[in-house]
């Protein structure tokens, strides 16, 4: 069906690529149908690498036949002898994950919902459970002498010596049962003349409370019960000595409401409604922190209040206060006392030694992370380090939740990742002294951190030679010179050997799709390919490596971005400006590209006669906190600016034609193609904006919090950096997809928007709906009908008639 009027160009999705995906293209050349098939014609790249428990296997998915899914394949660390794992063989082995034993020689774990003890010399594995329930989150005590596990959100422990099974904690829902004690003064009266007048009241009376303190005194130990009414634990961790168990209540708002989507194409033939989530601003879950003490048999609350920072006021709302006008209310808020943040507190982590304790918080407004040290005796903290970002906590390592933390082999000294520096680094702080110290140091970011088996070196991953570029690199654990292990440029997804002697690592590069490779862990060793999962097809055509570029913004900061160029430029030629989406995520670099069509896309541009850029701008991963936290406040700002400043570089560097500049991009990046095609007009003469936000107090909370706080207080950030308040300002042509099953940025963003548009009778757009899609498109399809709408509309809008 096609629908057209002055207002509004609605094109609800078709199959017009049917005949041509069921053509097999074996020419050279691209196409848009070609592009986007099922990428099985690109050939599957192996995924989800892991070791052998004995370390001579490397395992890891692949799907080298085109199959509908991937299988788990196995091979020697000589490269040699690549096997396909039947079903039954998979069934049978331990899961990738679990706990190991201080001298690795033993691993538990979960599988399908039941606790597995596996000896790894001998391969014996032990079912410690078998039940319909599932228990989760196996561990060692600390003396190894028992295996703990969760089980209906209760703790339990197994003994490895006879295999005795003890219940450690008993939380309850609901309310603790209230004092049957009669408490009301005319009955206590009565009662008490009863006893005093009748002996044989007294004495049965009697007869009843001895009875009651035989059964408790013949009773079994059991563990306090806890009433936790209608909040939900979890975290629950039990100390190394046994006696503490920590845990966490989590309160979930009642009056939150959560946004529907409906479902129109169904098997049932009905719209179904899908439940998605809260928008920003909503009431949020609360969360507090208890330790039960089983000597003591009570539990008491772990709080923030004498915590430097938990009452401090965030930065933007002080400007705020400042710049009102000094009314009653303001300055009977002045004199009100500050109350506290609220927070999240994570661990606890206890030391190799059992002795000591950290835990990790963080403020609900991610504005501050906090290490602390844990004294489970008392519920006392003690800070360490606090993280503070006036804008929001972030950066490898650091991320959301607890982020990398662990002990450094003295147990006395804590380490972690902070962005002090700008740039999110390795540090290490002693838990007596509180001195700090830096581990590595520059202009860089280090992610995936692990101390090495015997506690002497660091291993970790590194974009030091070039933000484009991913390498493995080991360390002395004190800090010192970073040995670069991997030297081929692009990225590396390492997995070190049981024994740490060999390396299995997927490899990729700007335009080769990832490999597996194994390597002997030392400077200079050759790695060995293992994996050629590329197609004849897709090796055929000659793909391009896209330069990595950099330029000055305008306001002096280095922005990277991918450069596409035709074989044989013209003067004065198009130009089309892709936005990568997730914001928070890095594109310019020399591996190959989560937006592999994208990347194929622009090969095809290219052979058109296009020049495309690929900008890294600002808010993008990689790059240190400045250029993350570049957008705060105000999305669509330097972000946008990022790609005008990248069009101008398009013009005076690359002869592009400054009246024939499109954009186009998905989620974030169609965002950012609205503000453009909405407030700078002049530049971009067409864009193609996909599954686009259009509002930003209609998104998220976790993510859209971080960056513009709340629309309660923080209104003037959210109009500011949405698109559908500068609607007014399009001249070019404007291209809108969208899933209507997006349950991340909901298709009611674009309806809002089109009713927007046709309000101010702007005719110089349309919108392409596709009724059965997500926020990542998954129909190939729908992929292609989405493709060639963006190509036309370059077509018809960038080239010279």
């Amino acid at each position: 069906m096609f629908f057209k009027s002055k207002a509004v160009a609605l094109i609800l999705f078709g199959m017009l690529a049917g005949s041509s995906l069921q053509a097999q293209v074996k020419s050279t050349e691209l196409s848009v149908e070609k592009i986007m098939r099922d990428p099985k014609w690109i050939g599957i790249a192996p995924s989800n690498i892991f070791w052998s428990e004995d370390g001579k296997k490397v395992y890891f998915n692949w799907n080298p036949e085109g199959n509908r899914k991937d299988s788990l394949y196995a091979v020697t660390t000589n490269g040699k002898d690549i096997k396909k794992i039947s079903a039954a063989e998979r069934r049978n082995m331990a899961a990738q994950y679990g706990a190991y034993n201080k001298a690795e020689s033993k691993k538990v774990y979960e599988k399908n919902g039941d606790i597995f003890l596996l000896d790894i010399k001998s391969g014996r594995v032990t079912r410690v459970t078998n039940t319909v329930e599932r228990e989760s989150n196996p561990a060692f005590t600390f003396d190894e002498k028992q295996i703990t596990f969760l089980k209906d959100n209760n703790l339990y422990s197994w003994s490895l010596v006879n295999g005795q099974l003890a219940q450690l904690t008993d939380f309850r829902k609901g309310k603790k049962p209230a004092d049957t004690e009669e408490k009301d003064p005319q009955r206590v009266w009565l009662r008490n003349q009863q006893l005093g007048l009748l002996q044989i009241v007294k004495d049965r009376e009697a007869d009843k409370e001895a009875f009651k303190k035989q059964q408790k005194a013949d009773a079994p130990a059991r563990p306090l019960d806890i009433y936790i009414d209608d909040k939900q634990v979890s975290s629950v961790t039990l100390s190394p000595d046994e006696r503490f168990v920590t845990y966490s209540l989590i309160s979930r708002p009642k009056n939150a409401k959560v946004a529907i989507v409906p479902d129109y194409v169904t098997s049932s033939g009905y719209t179904e409604d899908i439940n998605t989530r809260t928008k920003v601003g909503d009431a949020q879950s609360t969360y507090e922190f208890f330790v039960y003490d089983t000597h003591r048999d009570s539990t008491y609350a772990v709080t923030m209040k004498d915590v430097e920072g938990i009452y401090d006021v965030p930065a933007y709302l002080l400007e705020k206060n400042q710049k009102a006008s000094i009314s009653k209310d303001a300055a009977d808020t002045k004199n009100k006392k500050p109350e506290m943040r609220a927070s999240v507190i994570y661990g606890p982590f206890w030391s190799d030694n059992g002795k000591n304790a950290v835990v990790v918080a963080r403020s609900a407004d991610n504005k501050d992370r906090w290490i602390l040290t844990l004294d489970a005796n008392t519920g006392k903290l003690n800070l360490l380090d606090r993280q503070h970002d006036n804008a929001w906590i972030n950066g490898p390592g650091i991320g959301y939740g607890a982020g990398d933390i662990g002990w450094m082999p003295d147990n006395e000294s804590v380490w972690f990742q902070s962005e002090e520096s700008g740039y999110s680094h390795l540090y290490s702080v002693n838990a007596k002294t509180g001195k700090k110290k830096a581990l590595t140091t520059g202009k860089f970011e280090v992610s995936g951190v692990q101390l090495s088996d015997d506690k002497k070196y660091w291993y970790f991953t590194a974009n030091k030679v070039h933000p484009g570029e991913q390498h493995f690199y080991k360390m002395p654990v004190n800090g010192g010179a970073m040995v670069q292990l991997t030297t081929m440029p692009g990225a590396h997804e390492v997995e070190l050997s049981p024994d740490e002697k060999t390396l299995a690592f997927r490899y990729s590069y700007s335009n080769k799709p990832w490999e597996l490779y194994v390597m002997e862990n030392k400077k200079g060793a050759k790695p060995r390919q293992i994996t050629n999962s590329l197609t004849e097809e897709f090796k055929a055509y000659n793909w391009r490596e896209p330069e990595v570029i950099s330029f000055k913004a305008e306001d002096g900061t280095d922005v990277y971005a991918r450069l596409y160029q035709p074989k044989n430029a013209k003067a004065n030629g198009p130009a089309v400006i892709f936005v990568h989406g997730a914001g928070y995520l890095q594109n310019a670099h020399k591996w190959w590209s989560s937006y592999f069509r994208e990347y194929m896309f622009h090969n095809f541009l290219a052979d058109q006669g296009y020049t495309v850029l690929d900008i890294d701008y600002r808010g993008s991963a990689g790059y240190g906190r400045d250029v993350r936290t570049g957008i705060y406040q105000f999305m669509g700002g330097k972000d946008l600016s990022d790609h005008v400043d990248g069009a101008k570089l398009l013009v005076e560097k690359y002869n592009v034609d400054p009246k024939r500049i499109g954009i186009y991009g998905g989620s974030y990046g169609g965002f950012i193609t609205l503000m453009a095609m909405f407030t700078e007009p002049d530049v971009f003469a067409a864009g193609a904006a996909l599954r686009s936000v259009t509002d930003w107090a209609h998104y998220n909370h976790g993510y859209t919090s971080n960056i513009l706080n709340t629309p309660q207080t923080d209104s003037l950030a959210y109009a500011k950096s949405s698109p559908i308040y500068y609607a007014e300002g399009l001249k070019g042509a404007l291209l809108i997809c969208h899933g209507m099953v997006d349950t991340n940025v909901h298709f009611q963003d674009v309806v809002r928007l089109s009713q927007r548009l046709i309000e101010l009778g702007k005719d110089n757009w349309e919108l392409a709906v596709y009724p059965v899609e997500d926020h990542g498109f998954v129909e190939p399809a729908s992929w292609t009908d989405e493709y060639k709408r963006i190509y036309k509309l370059f077509e018809e809008n960038l080239k010279k008639k």
